[in-house]
């Protein structure tokens, strides 16, 4: 297949891109590079793309409208898979524009290449911030999601609803994928483990939210990257026992899905931070603080649809996903 990434640069879009590229297909890759963290990290990921065979990258905001339009009028994909965005929970608070523009504009801009370019398959993320304030555990994608908790949440269910709209209008298929706590080698700079073992190696304490007392559900990178690409291989379809009287969120009569990514295991923060101490040989400072405006104290996915669906559910322990993390940490900068 000939396939769009957006958001290439980024944590998951290197590891997806990897992933197509040792089978065969064709990727084209598209970031803006900017500087919500160190532009210096997606140098260096994309540098782990450049030269292999099948890949091309073109520097691209998806908020562009007419630099998306002429791409998609260039390229004729098949398949394209949206993990451009403007992240994280917290600086939706600081920076709510960011979100409207990437993550809103961005996303329309894409569903009409999709839609004039005849895609095949539009995969895009979502995120376990849907759930909002749902509190029953664990999360899934049968339950409502109409109560965000943050700006960025309320975006990614706006994805969902915007995703809809083009299933059931243009018959295009659709699939969005909520993900769950992602970690591992090569991870965003503003996650908790990345502030954790850099603090640690900086003998600085580590902020420890909502006294400790979080749980989440804690995903690595490789089972996240293997979820992406089973799901862009079935396009979503119509469900044909959909019963508008009582609607399914997660299904429709038009082709579109959302399925939960996730290690379906949710892990206790302190037990988080003791595998890092474990992986690092060292006892972490720590700062307790109260839970912050926009977080929920747990998150816990229930992934027997995309196990139904594609025959895999993320299974790699904790343990031995910081264990890598921190190997790759050490090596990256030299430690």
């Amino acid at each position: 297949m000939k396939v769009l990434i957006t958001g290439a640069a980024g944590f998951i879009g290197m590891h997806v891109a990897q992933r197509l590229l040792a089978r065969g297909d064709e990727v084209v890759g598209i970031d803006n590079l900017n500087d919500y963290y160190d532009v210096r990290l997606k140098e260096a990921r994309l540098a782990q793309l450049d030269g292999r065979p099948g890949f091309r990258f073109v520097r691209l905001d998806i908020a562009d409208t007419a630099g998306v339009a002429a791409l998609f009028d260039k390229e004729g994909f098949d398949g394209v898979i949206n993990l451009a965005a403007q992240a994280g929970v917290r600086y939706s608070l600081l920076n709510p524009h960011a979100y409207a523009q990437t993550n809103l504009v961005g996303f329309v801009n894409l569903l009409e290449g999709c839609r004039h370019g005849g895609v095949k398959h539009f995969v895009y993320a979502s995120s376990s911030s849907v759930y909002g304030g749902n509190t029953k555990m664990p999360f899934s994608e049968h339950d409502s999601v109409d109560h965000p908790v943050s700006l960025y949440a309320a975006s990614k269910k706006s994805n969902e609803l915007m995703a809809h709209s083009y299933s059931h209008l243009f018959r295009m298929p659709t699939t969005g994928l909520r993900f769950f706590t992602v970690y591992g080698p090569w991870g965003r700079p503003d996650m908790a483990l990345f502030l954790f073992i850099k603090a640690m190696f900086e003998n600085r304490p580590i902020d420890v939210f909502n006294h400790g007392r979080m749980q989440r559900d804690f995903t690595y990178i490789d089972d996240i990257a293997e979820g992406v690409v089973r799901v862009l291989d079935r396009p979503a379809a119509p469900d044909a026992a959909f019963d508008k009287d009582r609607p399914d969120p997660a299904t429709s009569w038009a082709p579109y899905r959302v399925y939960n990514i996730g290690n379906h295991q949710p892990i206790e923060l302190m037990a988080y931070i003791e595998a890092l101490e474990k992986a690092i040989g060292r006892q972490a400072e720590k700062n307790f603080l109260p839970l912050q405006a926009g977080d929920v104290p747990a998150t816990y996915a229930d992934t027997a649809e995309l196990r139904a669906a594609t025959g895999f559910a993320p299974a790699t322990p904790v343990g031995e996903g910081v264990r890598r993390f921190v190997e790759w940490y050490r090596g990256y900068y030299g430690l």
